[in-house]
């Protein structure tokens, strides 16, 4: 018989002595459950939580509900492919960022019994054993999922969660809906005033001598004799992350999993973006699917056709003013 290791005798040891020492109440645990049988066949036999204190599991299912106004939804995972341009119906020309969505799954579920929030973790991309940590590698496989190049984690309501492993598309948003896109804008390296505040600059005469661009007086000669914190001066630009919101989603093509989006979005082509319902322009709640999108069995993506925002019936540039 395979020897136990010195820690789990000493907590073993502990925990009789714990109980001896106690009466006897309903809500003692049997010995049983202290003295875990190990054999060099079977090992040690797990017993969870759940099962001694008999306390209800949360089941998550993946099935259409009803969104109320206090519901939140989670968020999806992009790749920012680039901007471009093109003309709608009415002929007006309209600026796109056009974002992909690379394989979202959920990767992880949080709740309030175990971590005290309700979150969905989102997965994104691919990558290889390899290139992973092993305590990534390790999440990954204690949750059952494939390696994932991206994770981002968005707060939801209860009645938003999902199981772990069911994927996210494109249609989890709808078109003419507001988004707020939040991604890590360029890097400019270290920058001037000029450029990193917009600010004017020195005298353009010949009385300037090599000032044209420099920040100028900062401070004071006297009392308080010092600068103030904040004061705008040169310094490392852009890199940082932020949100652009209400940002209008004008074209959805679900066979390529691609989202056309009005205006721009912070980051370089390649980066990551993440996409969110509108804080402040709410979109409505009878149109958006809950908590996602959930695709029949036998539908084939590859043959779905775009959809795009309705633009209306009235022609704006005919409009009298």
């Amino acid at each position: 018989m395979t020897s136990l290791p010195r820690g789990i005798i000493s907590r073993i040891s502990q925990s009789l002595s714990t109980q001896s020492m106690t009466p006897s109440s309903s809500q003692s645990l049997p010995h049983f459950f202290l003295l875990q049988r190990f054999s060099s066949d079977a090992g040690l036999l797990d017993v969870s939580e759940s099962d001694i204190t008999g306390a209800p599991t949360r089941i998550i299912e993946a099935k259409p509900g009803e969104m109320s106004r206090i519901s939140k939804r989670t968020g999806i995972i992009a790749v920012k492919c680039g901007m471009t341009a093109l003309w709608d119906k009415w002929g007006a020309r309209v600026p796109i960022s056009i974002l992909w969505v690379d394989d979202n799954i959920v990767s992880q579920v949080k709740t309030v019994e175990k971590e005290g929030i309700f979150a969905l973790q989102i997965g994104c991309g691919h990558k290889k054993a390899k290139h992973l940590t092993m305590p990534v590698l390790g999440h990954f496989r204690a949750q059952g999922v494939a390696l994932k190049r991206k994770l981002r984690e968005f707060p939801v309501t209860e009645d938003a969660l999902l199981p772990v492993g069911t994927s996210l598309s494109v249609r989890h948003f709808v078109p003419g809906q507001y988004v707020d896109v939040t991604g890590i804008t360029r890097g400019k390296g270290f920058q001037g005033v000029m450029k990193r505040f917009d600010t004017a600059g020195g005298d353009a005469s010949h009385g300037c001598s090599k000032g044209h661009r420099t920040i100028g007086s900062t401070g004071q000669r006297d009392a308080p004799g010092k600068v103030f914190k904040g004061q705008k001066m040169p310094g490392r630009m852009g890199a940082k992350e932020r949100t652009v919101k209400n940002v209008w989603v004008y074209k959805i093509d679900p066979a390529r999993n691609l989202i056309w989006v009005r205006g721009q979005v912070p980051g370089a082509e390649g980066n990551f973006v993440f996409i969110k319902d509108a804080y402040y322009k709410k979109p409505d709640v009878s149109k958006l699917p809950f908590p996602t999108y959930l695709a029949p069995e036998d539908e084939d993506p590859s043959a779905l056709e775009p959809l795009v925002a309705d633009l209306g019936e009235v022609d704006p540039f005919m409009l009298a003013e």
